[in-house]
């Protein structure tokens, strides 16, 4: 006999499932995969490309071979098909140089799986995002090869300076908004262009699988924190900061991340504040010139709280009702 599990409204039908919103996010960071490559190859020569597209691979193949791996050993229903794992893989990926050593950013695979996403219960029970905790641990392992933004061939400090960095040390831009703008300065893999980023993002936006309540609230407190902090009202000052580094991929790719970040409106919102102010904060008063990462991982342990305070009341509850 045939056996039906009724369960009770409201229905919702949907075609989307975990597969399909995957699948759009991989599609959306193709131009900054493809950017980033092209970028590598075109600053530093055809060599340090392929290594950029070699990164990728080794990245992707880690983090499924690790879910694979764990889920046969642990005996649990294998999930490769969800595609999670390769997202992981590729926002790792394009967190890294393209100098960055193959074997260490197999390490940071397996880290973002293992540690940060399967010891926690999978995919929706991780408390960070995977490859935002792979990235802090690399940094933290490996600090010298995470910032190794060029060959060591090049010796040439002032030509070696991101522009954060040089912004942090300096105060001065070395390359105009134009060159943030296209991805035409070193850095990650994917954090060079902001119009390939946005483009990604635009496709995200598009599909709905994405809500601007936290991109752009990250955006916009992130900019009046960091003119305040710095005491500046120089618009390239600002610019060099929303366009120059990881705030663009953070806010669109790592900060709308599901299983780590708010599903409540006003939480969504509080979330974004929080991570423009922490940002800022980390990028003025800290000692490195980047900081999204970091502010990311914070506020996500930070969701359970806000989901806590910000959770709507039902209709027809008065206010401290039960």
């Amino acid at each position: 006999m045939k056996m039906y599990n009724v369960s009770s409204s409201p229905h919702v039908k949907t075609k989307t499932t975990t597969q399909t919103i995957m699948r759009d996010v991989i599609i959306a960071m193709v131009p900054a995969a493809a950017y980033g490559i092209y970028n590598a190859a075109d600053l530093f020569g055809v060599k340090y490309g392929i290594r950029a597209a070699m990164l990728l691979v080794l990245t992707i193949a880690s983090c499924m071979l690790s879910e694979y791996v764990f889920e046969k050993i642990t005996k649990r229903e294998t999930t490769l098909s969800d595609l999670s794992a390769v997202v992981t893989g590729m926002i790792l990926a394009l967190n890294l140089p393209c100098t960055f050593p193959f074997w260490k950013a197999v390490l940071g695979g397996a880290f973002a799986i293992v540690i940060v996403k399967q010891l926690f219960g999978g995919l929706g029970q991780n408390f960070m995002n995977p490859a935002l905790g792979a990235r802090c641990f690399l940094s933290l392992s490996f600090a010298a090869d995470m910032t190794a933004f060029f060959p060591r061939n090049l010796t040439d400090a002032v030509s070696s300076a991101t522009p954060l960095t040089a912004l942090k040390n300096s105060g001065e831009m070395i390359t105009p908004v134009s060159n943030l703008l296209l991805g035409n300065y070193a850095g990650t893999i994917g954090e060079t262009s902001v119009i390939a980023l946005l483009i990604g993002a635009i496709y995200l936006v598009v599909r709905k699988v994405i809500d601007l309540r936290i991109p752009l609230t990250y955006l916009l407190v992130f900019c009046i924190c960091i003119l305040l902090f710095n005491g500046s009202t120089d618009v390239s000052f600002l610019a060099a900061h929303l366009f120059g580094g990881g705030l663009i991929f953070g806010a669109f790719f790592m900060a709308t991340d599901y299983a780590t970040s708010p599903i409540t409106k006003r939480g969504r919102y509080l979330f974004g504040i929080c991570l423009g102010l922490l940002t800022a904060l980390f990028r003025t008063f800290g000692a490195n010139a980047e900081g999204v990462s970091f502010a990311i991982i914070f506020c996500n342990l930070l969701v359970p709280l806000i989901e806590k305070y910000t959770i709507p009341r039902a209709f027809g509850v008065a206010r401290g009702g039960k």
